[in-house]
């Protein structure tokens, strides 16, 4: 297929909102919350100024856009929304039924921290929060991401054999308001490109009456859920068929994760979302010190691609998980708990602990990276961290 892209200057936000309008939904649900407001304001635009027909449903919260998306999947339309941290929270409720009754829902979460005390700036507690819903889950890096991951969840999420709702993540304001240089397709590609959906079963179809939202005994409840967490197993195969698909269109391929510098790293930084690229001058320079570091950025992280992460990290002789988020009372934090249960799957479990970083929104520079690839790589020789989580940039002593 021909590429035919154009280059354009676009936040993260004006690129997640661009995205919905090419998918072209039915009916979009919204509400304003900071940092996704931009997102949905932007899309509101399209709509008045004609550019896309789709019944945009202005509701009075967060768990009523959940709900009208909810409404209008299950009669059988394409359907959108967009949030943020509390907003997020606010769902949670209506996550599990979207995720329970298999509607491919696409939704756009711009990262923030939950209060109290109450913070508007990136980290991941949100996400994290919702990481066992039964939703499928995409990170973003750049703008870019954002944008071609935008336009993939739908084609996912409509799949026959997955047909599970899809969140597809970047960072508030460091991606959101940050104006990049990106890709992007013409709306005839992307119309092509996601399809019409005709779904087989929905409760506008009266010549097969079916029911939503009905009381689950004992007898059926556990059924249920193993046919929906099968359906998270078998994902992957068909994600990774649309990536190949998109990649055809766009030039662009994207994998459950990307490594960066890992051929012959003995020390591995594994990273969600923006910080990657942070991470990745850091390594360069550090290279140049002689140092074989090397990242591991994982960007599908719901269903978890342990079998993947294994086999890139078993090589290795020592790695740091870095959570921008906490789990309070946990051992580690929601990223590293999965990694070290993927490398106990795997064939080696190398020395490896959590570094927390960026929580509230607080930087994290390219000085920190290298500060942690230094104690990553004394770690390579001990074999053994100082201390199973360890805090990056805090005010005063690190402990």
């Amino acid at each position: 297929m021909k590429r035919d892209s154009s280059r354009v200057a676009l936040t993260g936000n004006e690129a997640g909102a661009l995205a919905m309008k090419q998918v072209r939904p039915d009916v979009v649900a919204g509400y304003p919350i900071t940092p996704q407001t931009e997102l949905m304001q932007q899309f509101a635009k399209y709509v008045a100024d004609g550019d896309v027909a789709t019944d945009l449903v202005l509701v009075e919260s967060e768990h009523s856009a959940m709900s009208a998306v909810i409404g209008a999947s299950a009669t059988g339309v394409r359907a959108m929304t967009a949030t943020s941290a509390n907003g997020l929270a606010l769902m949670w409720e209506m996550l599990y039924i979207a995720a329970g009754y298999r509607l491919p829902i696409s939704t756009m979460l711009v990262s923030r921290s939950l209060g109290g005390p109450i913070n508007i700036h990136c980290d991941h507690s949100d996400a994290m929060g919702m990481r066992d819903t039964g939703w499928i889950m995409l990170f973003a890096e750049t703008a870019q991401e954002a944008y071609d991951n935008g336009i993939m969840a739908t084609r996912i999420a409509e799949h026959d054999s997955v047909r599970t709702p899809v969140m597809t993540v970047q960072d508030g304001f460091i991606t959101s308001h940050t104006t990049q240089v990106l890709s992007v397709l013409t709306d005839d590609q992307v119309t092509r490109f996601v399809g019409v959906y005709r779904p087989e079963r929905s409760l506008s179809n009266f010549e097969q009456p079916m029911t939503y939202g009905s009381i689950v005994l004992p007898d059926y409840y556990m059924d249920i859920k193993r046919q929906q967490a099968d359906a998270m197993v078998n994902a992957p195969r068909f994600i990774d068929q649309v990536s190949e698909e998109y990649a055809e269109l766009s030039g662009r391929r994207y994998d459950p994760i990307e490594l960066y510098r890992m051929d012959d790293a003995q020390v591995a930084l594994v990273v969600l979302g923006s910080a990657a690229g942070t991470a990745k001058d850091a390594i360069d320079i550090m290279r140049e010190r002689g140092v074989a570091v090397g990242l591991l950025k994982v960007r599908m992280f719901r269903p978890f691609p342990h079998v993947e992460v294994a086999e890139a990290l078993s090589r290795t002789r020592a790695i740091c998980v870095m959570d921008r988020s906490l789990a309070m009372g946990a051992p580690m934090g929601a990223l590293a708990q999965d990694v070290a249960t993927s490398l106990v799957t795997g064939r080696r479990v190398p020395p490896m602990y959590n570094a927390v970083y960026g929580l509230g929104g607080r930087d994290i520079t390219i000085e920190d990276f290298q500060g942690v690839i230094e104690e990553a790589a004394e770690v390579a020789v001990t074999g053994a961290p100082k201390a199973a989580v360890r805090y990056v940039g805090l005010r005063g002593n690190e402990e």
